[in-house]
């Protein structure tokens, strides 16, 4: 059903963008001979069925499928821009029911500005990601572990459109940052498996004395979990999955499996936080979860997490979709104050979807935990 509604409103918006191209003045000009206008029709009916093609093969395929399948989602984000601006266009010119002699020219402009914010929304998507600093205060924390920086990473989305080239990249950038743990907070992967033996070789130029963690999303188990949890392992990653380590006397990282699944079955889905922490902590304690779900914030803070960082919701990625991530997830991105827990939100360094991120890029996080009276 939702693909049906994707492509029903992908093809309205398809053929309202090219109609309302096709009135802008300069576009027109060109067109005046009826063979070119032909031509502008024609091309726009290939253009579609391409697009309804690349969506029925998806983007997570990691052979030639993914070209017509990125080019279906990123097509449908330029849409979804355009037709924000053209809209906004004909509504203010009535359609060009007034100002008659100057709505061909307000059309234009806003055809200019879409294409713009489109071209923006993919330089914000394909740049690297930003870094976010953040002095965290864990009550907890013993004093010799005040300075202690962690990097965050989540929603890298590995796959297809990122592989292990772009993925060393991103090793520098948390390597600069000169972290004692590196903590991958689900959804690593896009769906399946890279399937790349060099992967490993590249996760292993992680430097981090506390070691590389990490914890699942919804989308490692979209596809085969298992292999894709192995392959991480065999770059020296170690995953906590309703489970817990002492990162140092005095700091505990835990990790719950991802929650998605049981999310969408309805019921409650705190399970894998009551057992892995099944009593209020006395230590200094992190939790990663991928989804940043109500239950599971409050549940950590009711058992003493100290710090709670989570992904998943990309910050929106495409606005003004961020109102809609916002009504399902009030605390979206950034940090929070849940009681006496802290709560960071991570945009993610990659993206789903269409390769287009607006208004902000993905970002890398590094935390400075700081022990009382010391931050």
């Amino acid at each position: 059903m939702f693909s049906i509604i994707l492509n029903i409103v992908g093809s309205l918006m398809h053929f309202y963008v090219v109609h309302r191209l096709y009135r802008v003045t300069p576009i027109r000009a060109r067109l005046s001979e009826q063979h070119s206008a032909k031509v502008w029709w024609l091309g726009a009916l290939v253009l579609w069925i391409v697009y309804l093609w690349g969506v029925q093969l998806g983007d997570e395929a990691l052979d030639w499928r993914w070209w017509p399948g990125q080019f279906a989602l990123t097509w449908l984000g330029i849409l979804f821009v355009m037709t924000l601006f053209l809209l906004a266009a004909d509504l203010a010119t009535g359609f060009g029911l007034w100002w008659r002699e100057r709505a061909p020219r307000v059309l234009g402009i806003a055809a200019l500005a879409g294409a713009l914010v489109s071209a923006f929304a993919i330089f914000q998507a394909v740049r690297a990601p930003a870094v976010s600093d953040y002095e965290i205060v864990l009550q907890d924390l013993p004093a010799k572990l005040d300075g202690t920086v962690l990097v965050m990473v989540t929603d890298l989305h590995l796959g297809a459109q990122r592989r292990s080239g772009w993925m060393e990249k991103r090793v520098e950038q948390i390597n600069a940052l000169a972290p004692s743990a590196v903590v991958m907070v689900g959804d690593q992967v896009e769906d399946n498996p890279i399937g790349e033996a060099r992967l490993a070789t590249v996760l292993r130029g992680l430097k981090a004395p506390l070691g590389v963690w990490a914890a699942t999303g919804n989308h490692e188990y979209y596809g085969d979990a298992a292999t894709t949890i192995a392959e991480f392992e065999a770059g020296g990653v170690r995953w906590l999955i309703d489970s817990s380590v002492e990162l140092a006397p005095g700091l505990v990282l835990a990790g719950i499996d991802d929650v998605g699944r049981l999310m969408r079955g309805g019921g409650d889905y705190t399970g894998g936080l009551k057992s892995t922490l099944p009593q209020r902590t006395n230590v200094a304690t992190i939790l990663l979860s991928h989804i940043p779900a109500a239950p599971i914030i409050a549940g950590a803070a009711e058992r003493g997490v100290d710090l709670m960082l989570s992904g998943h919701t990309h910050g929106g990625q495409i606005w003004p979709f961020s109102y809609l991530v916002q009504h399902r997830f009030p605390r979206m991105v950034g940090e929070h104050k849940v009681g006496d827990m802290s709560l960071v939100i991570s945009r993610g360094a990659g993206s789903w979807g269409p390769r287009m991120r607006l208004w902000q890029p993905g970002e890398i996080v590094k935390l400075t935990l700081r022990a009382p009276g010391k931050g």
